[in-house]
């Protein structure tokens, strides 16, 4: 069976401030799959964590993924989806809701925190984005 691992990553020059996202897929660890974007001019670091998320598995359902492990190093985010942390963001609460209900459309989803030295290629993807404007 094939191995699908997404790492996603924010970023925010400001807290809130310019911010950007990023995230690339793997498949048996060759990439398969990358993205910067642009999330806006006055976001927070957690805002931009999450879209990281959001535009990831958005492209995993894309790609018919069933089995996901997604590593992210922002502690909050992987807490918050695996249930240890409660949302009490309303600024994070609709990109919250969006990433459950893609959650219902694999199979098996695993969260997993890796320190940012393990999370490269996101990081600078969300740097790249800061450009995308």
């Amino acid at each position: 069976m094939d191995t699908y691992t997404l790492y996603f990553d924010g970023c925010s020059k400001g807290n809130p401030g310019l911010s950007g996202a990023g995230a690339v897929l793997f498949k048996n660890n060759e990439e398969i799959w990358s993205k910067a974007y642009f999330v806006g001019h006055k976001q927070t670091n957690n805002y931009a964590e999450y879209t990281g998320l959001l535009i990831g598995l958005q492209e995993a359902v894309k790609k018919s993924v069933k089995n996901l492990i997604v590593r992210g190093d922002s502690m909050l985010v992987i807490k918050q989806m695996n249930g240890e942390y409660k949302m009490k963001s309303k600024n994070l609460k609709e990109l919250y809701e969006n990433v459950k209900k893609l959650e219902k459309s694999f199979e098996k989803i695993t969260y997993i925190h890796v320190y940012r030295d393990k999370n490269k290629r996101a990081d600078q993807l969300s740097n790249i984005g800061l450009t995308k404007m």
